[in-house]
C-alpha cells in the first residue's frame, strides 16, 4: 500500500508527464532527439509511470499499441481508463491503494499482472484474462481460500504469488492451492515441487485423517513425479496428520 506519498500533491496523467516518461526511457542521445522532434504515442509499446504520485489513471487512450505498462508505487485507488490498451501483455499496478479488481475486461492479451501491496479483499472481475500466466497479488487483504478456486479458470496460469495475505496463515494453505491449481510451477516465489514435497509423501502414505461433511481427498500422480492432482469435494477441509 502506498501511503508514503500522501504529503505530496497528487498528480494526474497528462501529456507532459507521459512525454517526460518516454524521453527518460530512451538513452540520453535518443531522448534528446525525441524531445526535439516529438513522439507519436501510437508508436510507444512500453511506458513506465512509477513513483509519480498518480492518484487517477487517465489519458492513456492514445497508447493503443502499448504492450507493457508500469503504474506501480503511486496512490491509485481505482483501476480504470485502460479499455483502449487492448494489446497489453504486462501490467504492474503494485504498491497502490486499490481496493477492487475491475476495469480489465478488454485486456484479453494480458499475460502478467501484478496487484501486490494494495487493499484488495477479493479476487474477481478477471474472467476475460484467459491468457494470464503470471499473477502476483501478495500483501493484500485476501482472507478466504475460496479466492484460490476462482483462479481455476485461468488454464495458462503457471506463477502465483499470494504471500502476505491473511489466507496464507491457514495451515492447509499450500496443499489447498496445489490441489486446485495443479498446473502451477511457482507458488510464492518457490517451485511447487519444493513447496509440497514435505506434504505429498505423508498424504500418499495414507497418514492423513479427515473431518467435516462430505470431504474426500484423492491424490493421483500426473505428468511425472513433480505434479500431483488433488481433488477436493466440499469446502469443509478440516484435516490433520494422524499420529
Amino acid at each position: 500500500m502506498s501511503d508514503i506519498y500522501n504529503d505530496i500533491e497528487p498528480n494526474v496523467i497528462d501529456d507532459e508527464m507521459v512525454q517526460k516518461a518516454i524521453e527518460e526511457q530512451f538513452p540520453e542521445d535518443i531522448g534528446k532527439i525525441a524531445k526535439r522532434e516529438g513522439i507519436n504515442f501510437k508508436d510507444v509499446t512500453e511506458l513506465q509511470l512509477s513513483f509519480r504520485n498518480i492518484l487517477q489513471i487517465d489519458n492513456l487512450w492514445q497508447f493503443e499499441n502499448l504492450t507493457k505498462l508500469q503504474l506501480d508505487n503511486n496512490i491509485i485507488e481505482k483501476i480504470e481508463a485502460l479499455e483502449s490498451l487492448v494489446h497489453l501483455v504486462w501490467l504492474d499496478l503494485s504498491f497502490n491503494n486499490i481496493e477492487v479488481i475491475e476495469g480489465l475486461d478488454t485486456l484479453v492479451k494480458l499475460q502478467d499482472l501484478s496487484l501486490s501491496n494494495n487493499r484488495i479483499s477479493k479476487i474477481e472481475h478477471m474472467d476475460a484474462l484467459q491468457e494470464l500466466q503470471i499473477f502476483s497479488i501478495g500483501k493484500n487483504n485476501l482472507t478466504t481460500l475460496e479466492d484460490v478456486i476462482y483462479l481455476r479458470r485461468f488454464k495458462k496460469l503457471r506463477t502465483l504469488n499470494l504471500t502476505g495475505n491473511p489466507l496464507c496463515n491457514d495451515e492447509h494453505y499450500t496443499l489447498f492451492v496445489v490441489a486446485y491449481l495443479p498446473d502451477l510451477v511457482y507458488l510464492d516465489f518457490r517451485l511447487v515441487s519444493d513447496t509440497t514435497s514435505h506434504i505429498s509423501q505423508p498424504a500418499r502414505a495414507g497418514n492423513m485423517k479427515f473431518s467435516g461433511q462430505h470431504f474426500f481427498l484423492i491424490i493421483a500422480p500426473t505428468r511425472g513425479i513433480r505434479k500431483r492432482t488433488l481433488f477436493f469435494f466440499s469446502f469443509s477441509f478440516f484435516f490433520s496428520h494422524s499420529d
